[in-house]
């Protein structure tokens, strides 16, 4: 790994060392007192990782350049439409799951595909309108587990797998398609 410039780095009261790509630049997670030469040991040793999935941000990126951009409006009846097919795909799940939920909540984020409180209250990005709809149905059902479960154990994952038994691929859909529907929004 050539230098400092290359990547961003944060210290802080962590324990462990790590990478990540965000936003196409590299981020790497260093506890306070970790001397700068383990942390090049470390990116050394993970360069074909970093280069790798550099290049990936970098392919995605350009593909999210020439992606046709959603109106104002578009987005708006977007929104609106998501939040008629959501609360009924949350109504039709709930039951299968075996609980209950509070307030439903529809927007337009930049990062989150739903998120569930303590209170119950979901809240559902309205571009999951944009992908198949059995990846809206996964993240209701991931979103609803969160009900019986506020963490992701593996007893978390049981239940989501048992209600959608193909969450894993409907989920590895958005990790490789969700950058196109932020790009839709304006929001890459």
């Amino acid at each position: 790994m050539e230098s400092k410039a290359s990547y961003t780095l944060i210290r802080s009261a962590r324990k462990t060392l790590s990478a990540q790509i965000k936003e196409g630049r590299l981020i790497v997670r260093a506890p306070l007192s970790m001397p700068e030469s383990e942390i090049e040991r470390f990116l050394a040793k993970h360069q074909k990782w970093i280069e790798r999935n550099l290049s990936k941000a970098e392919r995605r990126r350009e593909a999210a350049v020439g992606a046709r951009k959603l109106t104002s409006a578009e987005l708006r009846a977007l929104a609106e439409r998501a939040k008629t097919v959501i609360a009924a795909r949350v109504a039709y799940f709930a039951p299968i799951v075996g609980v209950t939920h509070g307030k439903i909540t529809v927007r337009l984020q930049r990062s989150r595909w739903g998120s569930c409180n303590k209170k119950g209250d979901l809240s559902f990005n309205g571009l999951l309108m944009l992908a198949p709809p059995s990846v809206l149905d996964a993240i209701v059902v991931h979103e609803l587990c969160h009900r019986k479960y506020m963490d992701h154990s593996p007893r978390f994952y049981a239940e989501v797998l048992r209600v959608c038994p193909d969450y894993r691929a409907r989920h590895k859909w958005l990790k490789e398609n969700g950058y196109l529907l932020f790009a839709a929004a304006g929001k890459d």
